[in-house]
């Protein structure tokens, strides 16, 4: 019979990927708190916030974060302008992660590890915005099979993340 283990007695060791994650207009504080919580576990480089908005505030989302707000490098740029200039003279690989007429299923993407990878993730309202998928290197989507044709930011990146990190790993 298998035995839990404790956070202390885990096999997984600590890893960094190349990756960064562009949070676009994303607002709702459960979300940014388990964005926190699933960058760090996936071992994400940073976390760009891209919005006026963005209430970055420790008390509200250290209950999803888990403290991994205090982990993950982390930055807020307000201007959507401001941010894809400073994403794009980065020399990654800019991925969205958006379904669009050119997008392509996130299981049948290739990632290299020899570019930094910048996936960028949409605002639970309104997705990605067009300016963010003009200068994306390629769209990938999550295919899936029920009658709902998007699901929760987060799940999405956590998808997203397992996919990239498990092929660039």
């Amino acid at each position: 019979m298998s035995q839990q283990l404790s956070h202390n007695e885990s096999i997984f060791s600590k890893k960094t990927f190349p990756v960064t994650l562009v949070c676009d207009n994303i607002v709702f504080q459960p979300n940014i708190g388990s964005l926190f919580r699933i960058a760090e576990a996936f071992g994400v480089s940073e976390i760009i916030f891209v919005g006026e908005d963005i209430a970055l505030t420790p008390r509200k989302i250290n209950r999803t974060s888990r403290s991994t707000h205090n982990m993950v490098k982390h930055q807020v740029i307000e201007k959507t302008e401001d941010a894809i200039n400073f994403i794009t003279q980065t020399d990654s690989h800019i991925v969205a992660l958006e379904i669009t007429d050119k997008s392509i299923p996130l299981t049948k993407a290739k990632f290299s590890i020899d570019k930094p990878i910048v996936l960028i993730a949409g605002s639970e309202i309104s997705g990605i915005s067009e300016s963010f998928l003009n200068v994306a290197h390629q769209a990938v989507h999550i295919e899936m099979f029920g009658d709902n044709s998007s699901m929760n930011v987060v799940q999405a990146v956590g998808i997203a993340l397992y996919d990239i990190t498990s092929k660039i790993g």
